[in-house]
């Protein structure tokens, strides 16, 4: 009879203190986890292409150019600090319930609306790096992205 009276009824809260805290911070959690591996999939890439000398005295000359673009850990460090300072911000004294979960439901919308701005501005950087290839002796040159670029040139 006991393990009757101990359950909780369907659809209502626990009665632990502050679980409608911890439920709302397991959310941030796997929202935060949602847009780790969300940008490690939209924050991938890659692109190439070979160019044909324009004489056969350049012919030599001739490259092709693959970049593939690999997640920038950066923004996985960011999610973890959001996850922080909003769990550290819950925890101070003189919270009130409803300011607790204002602070965890903007700290997920920041996690979210950051993590995809940076996965769009690192698609635009990377697609924007045109592919010529450098000539005799120059470096191929990479302006600023947001994610890692590898860069293979095979003559």
């Amino acid at each position: 009879m006991s393990e009757t009276l101990d359950r909780t009824p369907a659809g209502v809260a626990s009665p632990l203190p502050g679980a409608t805290i911890i439920g709302r911070i397991r959310g941030m959690l796997l929202s935060a986890l949602g847009a780790a591996l969300g940008y490690s999939i939209l924050g991938t890439a890659s692109k190439g292409g070979c160019f044909d000398a324009v004489s056969e005295e350049a012919a030599a000359d001739s490259a092709c150019v693959n970049l593939t673009l690999h997640p920038s850990p950066i923004v996985f460090i960011a999610i973890a600090v959001a996850v922080i300072v909003a769990i550290t911000l819950v925890l101070r004294p003189g919270r009130s319930e409803a300011s607790a979960l204002r602070i965890i439901d903007r700290a997920v919308v920041i996690i979210i609306a950051g993590t995809l701005a940076w996965a769009a501005l690192t698609m635009v950087s990377f697609f924007a790096i045109p592919l010529e290839p450098p000539g005799p002796g120059e470096p191929f040159t990479i302006p600023f992205t947001f994610g890692n670029v590898d860069i293979d040139i095979t003559p």
